[in-house]
C-alpha cells in the first residue's frame, strides 16, 4: 500500500477491495500510506538516512492500517499486516485480532533511531522505518501480550554498492535470514521474551495463520524442517560470515547469546556448524485449504 522495493503498488481503497474480493485466505500487505508517502517526499534530505523516518513516518503506517481494517472487516476477508513498526499500530491491532494477524521483524525489535542510521547510514534503511525507542518499547508490548503472530525477516538483499548511495537514492530493505535466530536467541537470554514463545513466532505461527500443510511442529507425518540451537553459544555476528550474496548484515558487531548450529529440511541436514553441507532443496509450500480431497 505504500510504494517500496518492486512493482506491487495498490495505494487506493478500490485496489485494495479488488486484491481481497480475488483472495480466499488470508492476504498480507505492506502497510504504509501512499497518499501520504508522496506528499513528504520532499522531507527527504540529501545524503541524510535520519530524514527516513521524516518521510515515512508513523502516521503513513497507522493511516494505511486503519484503511485496510476497515475494509477488510467489511468484505469479511482475513490480512495479515507485515512488519508493524509503531506502538499505535500494535495497540489498534490488539482489538482488531479477528481480523488481522500481525508480523514483526528482528531489525525492529532490536535497532532504534535515530542512533542506527548514523551508525549504519544507508544499511539502516529499510521500509516502514527503524524507529524510535517508544516505537519498539510499543512493539515488544505487542510480542509480549501476545498480539504479534509471526517473525519476519523482510530479507532484502541490496549490495553495499546500492547502499552507499547518498540517500534518498539508495534502496530500502537489508538481508535478515541468516541473523534472525541469533539476535532473537539473544533477546530470549536477556529476557525478554521466552523460549517457547520464540519458537512459536518462528514456526507454529507461520502454520496457523496461513494453513500450512505439513509444517510449523514437531508430529509424525509433518516435514522434518527443523534448526538445532545452542542456547549457552556466545558468537559475533561478522560481515565476513554471512551467505547472502551481498556479504554483509546491519547486525556486524552483535554480541548473540545463543546460536543455530544445524539445519535440517525435510529430513536432509544442509547446514552444520556454520558451513553449507547440501544441496538447495526449496519447494513449494503446501496449504491446507486447497490440498485436494478424497
Amino acid at each position: 500500500m505504500g510504494a517500496s522495493t518492486g512493482s506491487l503498488l495498490v495505494q487506493d481503497d478500490e485496489g485494495i477491495e479488488q486484491v481481497l474480493r480475488h483472495v480466499n485466505r488470508r492476504a498480507a500487505f505492506h502497510s504504509e500510506d501512499e497518499y501520504r508517502l508522496a506528499e513528504r517526499r520532499p522531507l527527504a534530505r540529501t545524503g541524510d538516512w535520519t530524514s527516513h523516518e521524516e518521510v515515512r513516518d508513523a502516521a503513513s503506517a497507522l493511516e494505511s492500517t486503519h484503511r485496510l481494517v476497515r475494509i477488510a472487516r467489511r468484505l469479511g476477508k482475513r490480512i495479515h499486516v507485515l512488519h508493524v513498526t509503531t506502538a499505535e499500530e500494535m495497540e489498534f491491532l490488539s482489538r482488531n485480532k479477528d481480523v488481522a494477524s500481525v508480523e514483526v521483524t528482528p531489525q525492529h525489535l532490536t535497532l532504534t533511531a535515530p542512533e542506527a542510521y548514523e551508525r549504519l547510514k544507508g544499511f539502516a534503511q529499510m521500509n516502514p522505518p527503524i524507529r524510535g525507542a517508544a516505537h519498539q518499547a510499543g512493539l515488544w508490548r505487542g510480542v509480549q501480550l501476545g498480539v504479534a503472530d509471526v517473525l519476519g525477516s523482510d530479507h532484502a538483499p541490496h549490495t553495499r554498492e546500492e547502499k552507499a548511495r547518498p540517500y534518498p537514492a539508495s534502496p530500502s530493505g537489508m538481508p535478515g535470514v541468516q541473523t534472525l535466530a541469533a539476535v532473537m536467541l539473544t533477546h530470549v537470554a536477556e529476557g525478554r521474551l521466552s523460549l517457547e514463545r520464540f519458537v512459536d513466532l518462528t514456526s507454529h505461527g507461520a502454520q496457523r495463520l496461513f494453513g500450512l500443510a505439513d509444517k510449523g511442529r514437531l508430529a509424525v507425518g509433518n516435514d522434518a524442517d527443523i534448526t538445532l540451537l545452542d542456547l549457552k553459544a556466545r558468537r559475533t555476528i561478522r560481515h565476513e560470515d554471512m551467505g547472502t550474496r551481498v556479504g554483509w548484515t546491519p547486525f556486524d558487531g552483535f554480541e548473540a547469546k545463543g546460536w543455530p548450529m544445524a539445519t535440517i529440511i525435510r529430513g536432509q541436514l544442509v547446514m552444520q556448524d556454520g558451513e553449507i553441507v547440501g544441496p538447495s532443496l526449496g519447494a513449494p509450500v503446501r496449504f491446507g485449504e486447497t490440498l485436494a480431497t478424497g
